[in-house]
């Protein structure tokens, strides 16, 4: 019974913990990661200024509409210090989400202030370049290949460079602390490009079907736009997640059947203890039926008391960490301090019906041997 009820618990705790995870990371990438996001089959950019994406614009569902031009570029920071990274530049509808002020370590999340353009970095950003965000001699300066260059001209020509003083760094996972996020206006200064973009990020109102607005999207242009929702954006994260989730899910389900198998030991040493208690039984009436019923009943008893009480400590300890979290990630963890947990029924369920399975077989082996030697046994007595 004690061998169920650790492995019962520790599967509750592991599914809870692994959902709490996805969870954090899903909550800290929505920052970055649109609910929709559409972006050119062929090329690199598109023109955006057309009937049906303005009506997309206009539509009383979408929460946020937000005009994205990203490249890779050199950025240089003081005398020395240089970079190479991706700078995105959004439109305002980037600063609806709320949560972006909760991804700022320093300074403050400002695009634009008093008609000047703003820069916010990541974590990366700074840490390669040892920005100081309150150096207003300092601004960094952006090197972007110049299109219109001609064969003939210099080696400084082939460059454009502008300048933008930083306002804050964010810090939220390796994929995006390599970003800098600029005003559109700015890149499209930089890139020369008046009108195009490269994708248009969107994010739609509370209750609102997402997969009826993805296959909507992709009926009306899908032959020559990709939209991606916000796990197919990340699909190498997710199945990771899912992948570790399940392996340890496997383990633990293995080490549980250690300690389930066991009980057809436990029960094969009772059959043996009450072997002229059996023969009783029999000379009584008693038929073979219920004999494999007594030692059957037991042995689903003894696995669905360990498998209740364990889920029953589980959920207990979850409850404690999500309100206490008394278990903490090391000092290096800057997200989050310490390990966060998601109760979901199902994952109750899932344990339930494993324990469930593995002690139905074990139970039905052990009920089998209790009836075996029966003939011999009443021939002894």
């Amino acid at each position: 019974m004690m061998g169920v009820f650790i492995g019962s618990a520790a599967l509750v705790v592991i599914l809870s913990v692994f959902n709490g995870l996805e969870k954090v990371i899903v909550s800290a990438y929505s920052n970055f990661t649109p609910e929709m996001k559409i972006e050119p089959k062929q090329g690199k950019t598109f023109d955006p200024n057309t009937p049906y994406f303005n009506a997309l614009r206009r539509d009383p569902k979408v929460f946020s509409f937000t005009e994205v031009l990203e490249e890779k570029a050199l950025i240089r920071y003081g005398r020395t210090g240089q970079f190479i990274g991706t700078v995105r530049g959004v439109s305002d509808d980037f600063l609806k989400n709320r949560q972006l002020d909760s991804t700022i370590e320093k300074g403050s999340f400002t695009l634009k202030d008093a008609g000047h353009d703003y820069a916010v970095i990541g974590a990366t950003v700074q840490g390669k370049l040892s920005v100081n965000i309150h150096d207003q001699l300092s601004p960094l300066q952006i090197y972007t290949p110049n299109k219109n260059a001609s064969s003939n001209a210099g080696p400084l020509s082939e460059f454009r460079v502008k300048y933008i003083y930083p306002s804050g760094i964010f810090n939220i996972q390796q994929d995006f602390n390599s970003l800098i996020i600029t005003p559109l206006s700015f890149m499209r200064d930089l890139l020369d490009e008046p009108k195009n973009i490269s994708a248009i990020n969107l994010n739609y109102k509370k209750g609102t079907d997402l997969d009826a607005v993805q296959a909507d999207l992709e009926e009306k242009i899908g032959s020559t736009f990709t939209i991606k929702n916000r796990f197919e954006q990340d699909a190498d994260l997710y199945k990771t997640l899912n992948y570790e989730r399940w392996f340890v899910f496997m383990i633990l389900t293995f080490v549980l059947i250690i300690a389930i198998f066991n009980i057809i030991g436990s029960l094969t040493m009772l059959v043996i203890e009450k072997q002229k208690d059996i023969a009783i039984l029999t000379s009584l009436g008693a038929g073979k039926r219920l004999i494999q019923g007594i030692f059957f009943f037991e042995g689903m008893m003894i696995s669905f008391l360990g498998c209740i009480t364990g889920m029953i400590i589980g959920l207990i300890f979850c409850v404690l960490q999500q309100q206490f979290g008394f278990i903490r990630f090391g000092d290096s963890m800057t997200v989050i301090d310490a390990y966060p947990v998601a109760l979901k029924a199902w994952d109750f369920v899932l344990v339930f019906l494993t324990v469930g399975s593995i002690s139905t077989i074990a139970s039905a082996i052990s009920a089998r041997l209790s009836i075996k030697r029966l003939g011999e046994i009443k021939e002894e007595l």
